[in-house]
């Protein structure tokens, strides 16, 4: 026995009804314009749209930061004991723009995530423990109260600044 067919009166216009209740989004975008508010001045809009991208500026400045010399080693041990050292030598020195170019196109600030066709990334807290090979347990540093004198005293082994200049700084 066959199951009696249904029909009913549908308004040739339902479809148009319905699209005015969506928000409109952006092409290749999030759905809702509410959700990535700054959206429209990524890069991502433009790549979407076929614009023009705004070209890609690569600073670098692991010469300057070399040129200056190893850190005096009392600040060096600072670093040792909070176990980021392995940060004193990082640096990435590349002139691939279209890899970067691609990074930045699927990175949105507002979600801190890359936004990719197959979902979302997050880089989680592992994920740079595992690619800077730092420690992530227990307290990062525990700080003291440092009196003004000290830190200013600190300020002129340190970093060889005046101790005029060092104590306008800590006021």
């Amino acid at each position: 026995m066959e199951a009696p067919a249904v029909v009913e009166d549908i308004p040739a216009d339902a479809g148009a009804e319905a699209a005015k209740d969506q928000p409109q989004g952006f092409l290749g975008g999030p759905s809702d314009p509410s959700v990535l508010t700054a959206y429209v001045d990524h890069v991502a809009c433009s790549v979407w749209t076929g614009e023009e991208r705004p070209e890609l500026k690569l600073s670098y400045h692991g010469r300057k930061v070399h040129s200056l010399g190893r850190p005096v080693l009392a600040i060096e041990g600072l670093i040792a004991g909070t176990g980021l050292s392995p940060l004193i030598a990082c640096s990435v020195d590349t002139d691939d723009r279209g890899l970067l170019s691609a990074f930045m196109e699927r990175w949105h600030w507002e979600t801190s995530r890359f936004h990719l066709l197959v979902g979302e990334l997050t880089i989680t807290l592992d994920d740079v423990s595992s690619l800077l090979h730092l420690p992530v347990i227990g307290d990062l540093h525990a700080f003291q109260p440092l009196h003004v004198d000290d830190a200013v005293q600190m300020l002129v082994d340190l970093l060889m600044v005046s101790p005029k200049s060092a104590r306008a700084e800590t006021v």
